[in-house]
């Protein structure tokens, strides 16, 4: 890796960091707000406990990680090695300064978490490193438990359960807003990663591992695949292109996935505006505009 591109990495790694638990520490946990993932049952522990939620944070955390170690293996686990132990130690720094940026305004606290903490995880995915929260946990129950179930599906699951069980624990009114934060969060991180674009994405992969790629996204992802008969017009040789829709998320995983197999590998990503067929987030062609 060249010296650039590293610095670049841990650039938006740290910057990453810092919006994140600025958001959690100033503006989430302040105003009474819940969001999902382990910083959501974070704070329902806290809540119940009396024991500061950073410190539930870094507990989970470390757990994920040895799970991810023993479970996915080694390189799983080295993609979040470093925010598993980076990221709790920073949350815990930022929870000691007491700033609190909104006051007194659920709704505005809840629109602009969604945005610094968006903004903050999207950096964080866009240096290729992983959170090593639930994502972790949804790649760990879908090899383990559920593989006819996809990564995506189960993280938002893990999320949705979180935030019910928030109600019991805080009121109906946190639980909604909590909502709220994942929306704006998501959004906020697909803009970091793609820009403005659409929540749907078109990967068009020429590579080698043919067959490998092809079985991680029909298996693992959970999408379609077309393939085409290509002809190069440099090389004259004869490939195979794979093209699938997935969300900007998926896409992501998709490329980390091809960056391990072949380096060499040609990927091009394309906003795409609606999709009219059967599929996940796909509209039915005879459904109304």
């Amino acid at each position: 890796m060249k010296v650039k591109e590293l610095l670049l990495e841990i650039f938006y790694v740290a910057i990453g960091c810092i919006l994140l638990a600025f958001a959690i520490t100033a503006i989430l946990e302040p105003n009474n707000l819940m969001t999902g993932g382990i910083t959501g049952l974070s704070l329902i522990l806290d809540n119940l406990l009396g024991i500061n939620y950073t410190v539930f944070y870094y507990v989970f955390s470390l757990i994920i990680l040895l799970a991810t170690y023993l479970t996915l293996g080694k390189y799983e686990a080295s993609k979040i090695i470093l925010l598993s132990i980076l990221f709790p130690a920073v949350l815990m720094i930022f929870s000691q300064f007491k700033f609190q940026l909104i006051e007194d305004d659920m709704f505005l606290a809840a629109f602009y978490y969604g945005i610094i903490a968006g903004a903050g995880v999207g950096l964080i995915l866009k240096s290729g490193y992983s959170t090593g929260g639930t994502d972790s946990i949804g790649k760990i129950l879908h090899k383990k438990k559920y593989p006819y179930i996809s990564v995506n599906q189960i993280i938002t699951m893990i999320d949705i359960v979180i935030i019910i069980v928030s109600i019991f624990v805080f009121d109906v009114r946190v639980a909604l807003y909590a909502i709220l934060t994942q929306l704006v969060l998501l959004k906020a991180v697909e803009v970091v990663l793609y820009g403005l674009s659409p929540k749907l994405v078109k990967l068009e992969i020429i590579s080698d591992a043919e067959e490998k790629i092809k079985d991680y996204i029909l298996h693992e992802i959970k999408r379609g695949i077309t393939k085409y008969n290509i002809i190069g017009g440099y090389s004259n040789v004869s490939k195979t292109k794979i093209i699938t829709i997935c969300s900007p998320r998926e896409s992501l995983m998709i490329k980390n996935f091809i960056a391990d197999l072949d380096e060499k590998a040609f990927v091009d990503v394309l906003p795409i505006m609606s999709v009219w067929g059967e599929g996940l987030g796909f509209k039915r062609i005879t459904e109304e505009n």
